[in-house]
């Protein structure tokens, strides 16, 4: 006989079962593990149901009211729209240190454009939201052709813009009073409206509305799809066919403008125009606490925009939580330390248990 012969006969005695992949039960620790791979805005989302129920059996009322709630909308609004800004970034793998200054910047441009040079507020406006696209094109090319680390472009960025800040402002404040009689336009994001008892600002609903485009975009759009590719594997997704310094240039510039419609929100906040906001300072790390709280993760390539929305919502929520109930305020930063630490925690035991 063959060896050919020998072949056939093996192979008609051979099993016809087609070959499958069969998990098993994961039992319940593995179930919930794979949920909270596919939901990451899953985790944040519960912290934030939790906090709110725990403020609300120790206060009652008082923290359960209408007003008390949409309060921490308004509280969170600006950090809220610098977030949205961040999480694009982080999720490319990267970090911007600069977004809170450039968001100062850009009011300052706003409202210098209006009261130095008599521009109309509107085009003054518009002229801030360029002048945020142009800084962040500026971070997008040298973070994707020049090919420097993200940390190092914005940081500088960071220096550069607040000095910027300073020397064109003359460190000149311009007040409510003035910004309410000759230019009401700025302070437009600013007007409240009056439902059941709750109140909200222009701002809370150009907040929620930007944080539902974008994750829609991040999720059924194919540049979003692009986003998490080049966050996760920037070689594998070009060798996809994903043009990496689009996506990147894309992303930074799509900041930039964020952060000039987060200084536009400034304005309708504070009602003024400040150079010297402490958004310019502090507004980097609350949009990355924001960031890190809702379960994004800093190596890029997983996590939901909808995620750092709650992760601003918790700091609020513990913010006037504590305060009303006559806490000492470092309790507040005691326990965002204890949300970063776990949040990241929880990230690695995700990406551990999936590997």
């Amino acid at each position: 006989m063959s060896q050919t012969d020998n072949y056939e006969a093996a192979a008609a005695g051979a099993t016809t079962d087609v070959a499958r992949f069969d998990a098993g039960d994961k039992g319940i620790i593995g179930r919930f593990h794979h949920l909270l791979h596919t939901t990451p805005a899953l985790v944040p989302l519960i912290v934030l149901i939790a906090a709110l129920t725990l403020f609300g059996v120790l206060l009652g009322s008082k923290f359960f009211s209408p007003f008390a709630l949409t309060l921490i909308l308004q509280q969170v609004q600006i950090v809220g729209v610098l977030a949205a800004a961040q999480s694009l970034v982080i999720l490319t793998a990267g970090i911007d240190l600069s977004v809170g200054a450039i968001a100062v910047l850009c009011s300052v441009i706003m409202g210098q454009f209006t009261f130095r040079y008599g521009i109309p507020a509107p085009i003054a406006v518009a002229l801030g939201l360029a002048a945020g696209t142009a800084i962040g094109a500026v971070s997008g090319w040298l973070v994707s052709r020049v090919k420097l680390p993200p940390f190092i472009v914005t940081l500088g960025m960071w220096q550069i813009v607040l000095a910027a800040n300073y020397l064109y402002s003359a460190n000149e404040t311009i007040r409510a009073q003035d910004i309410e009689a000759e230019a009401p336009f700025l302070q437009f994001l600013g007007l409240k409206m009056q439902l059941a008892g709750a109140t909200f600002t222009l701002g809370v609903l150009l907040m929620i509305a930007l944080v539902l485009i974008l994750a829609y975009a991040l999720r059924h759009t194919a540049w979003g799809r692009h986003v998490y590719a080049v966050g996760d594997d920037p070689e594998a997704a070009e060798l996809s066919g994903v043009n990496v310094h689009g996506t990147l240039m894309s992303v930074y510039m799509l900041v930039g403008f964020i952060c000039g419609l987060a200084g536009w929100v400034m304005i309708g906040r504070f009602g003024s125009v400040s150079p010297s906001a402490t958004t310019g300072v502090i507004g980097n790390i609350q949009s990355i606490t924001a960031v890190v709280i809702g379960g994004i993760s800093l190596f890029g390539g997983r996590g939901s925009i909808l995620g750092a929305f709650f992760g601003a919502l918790i700091v609020g929520v513990f913010e006037l939580g504590l305060r009303m109930a006559g806490a000492n305020p470092q309790w507040t930063f005691l326990l965002i330390g204890a949300l970063i630490i776990g949040a990241v925690a929880v990230d690695q035991w995700i990406r551990k248990v999936t590997a």
